[in-house]
């Protein structure tokens, strides 16, 4: 079995971020790029099936500009066999990047497709499910845990009450969370190992895609400063004090 995997280029997540002066986008000159968090939970899994001999080949893929490719590289250096980068200029979101991963699908066959949950620059938490929507496959989202035999996937998702468990048929699409496990760390053989894995670079365009990206941000700006607390010496001046602001 092939599995896919998507590796998102983000902000990294120990970063402070900051917004443009003008308002018109995130600063990221100079700022470190990683892979997203959850992409890397997500590789991370599709490692251990193969390691355990439920997968024979593991592919990443990334949607952006050239520079993603250094999130191809980071995803070799773990341990994936091949990497494709879908190269497009401007922002792609979800439908867009549901139906360029749907075109690699049609020509790799995975049998399993394992992707985050989201992403942590946009939080749209949206890909996967629109990706399984797409190709008419099973999709177990939030996975914390995924047990795959012969042609079943058994997968161990958080809902608000709880845990729930899904049996799906495959192929399929699974979306993990961030307790599913804890990604490899990388050595640095390992990331001389991974120059020479094949990488294949294709335009977005060549996929015969059309932005499906009806929402255009207009402006950033940060989130609105907390306002300094207040020092109460007991609780009868906390009370007073809460009366005082009208919230009791």
């Amino acid at each position: 079995m092939k599995i896919l995997v998507g590796l998102k280029r983000v902000v990294d997540y120990t970063v402070r971020v900051q917004v443009k002066p003008d308002g018109s986008g995130v600063a990221i000159d100079g700022v470190k790029m990683s892979v997203n968090p959850f992409d890397e939970i997500a590789l991370e899994e599709a490692l251990r099936l193969r390691e355990a001999g439920k997968a024979d080949e593991v592919v990443v893929m990334s949607i952006g500009q050239q520079s993603s490719m250094q999130q191809i590289d980071t995803g070799l250096a773990m341990g994936a066999n091949r990497g494709i980068l879908i190269k497009s200029e401007g922002p792609v979101q979800s439908l867009t990047a549901a139906r360029a991963f749907a075109k690699i699908v049609e020509k790799e066959q995975p049998g399993l497709v394992i992707l985050g949950k989201q992403a942590i620059d946009d939080d749209s938490n949206q890909t996967a499910q629109m990706l399984a929507a797409l190709l008419d496959r099973p999709q177990a989202t939030f996975a914390s845990k995924v047990e795959v035999e012969g042609n079943v996937a058994k997968v161990t998702r958080e809902v608000d009450v709880g845990l729930e468990t899904l049996e799906v048929d495959l192929p399929a699409v699974i979306s993990v969370d961030l307790r599913l496990n804890t990604p490899r760390f990388i050595k640095l053989p390992d990331i001389m190992k991974a120059k020479s894995k094949p990488r294949e670079t294709l335009e977005l365009s060549s996929l015969g895609i059309e932005s499906g990206d009806h929402l255009q941000v207009t402006n950033y700006a940060p989130p609105a400063k907390r306002q300094k607390g207040v020092m109460v010496k007991d609780v009868p001046e906390l009370i007073a004090a809460l009366k005082g602001k009208g919230l009791l």
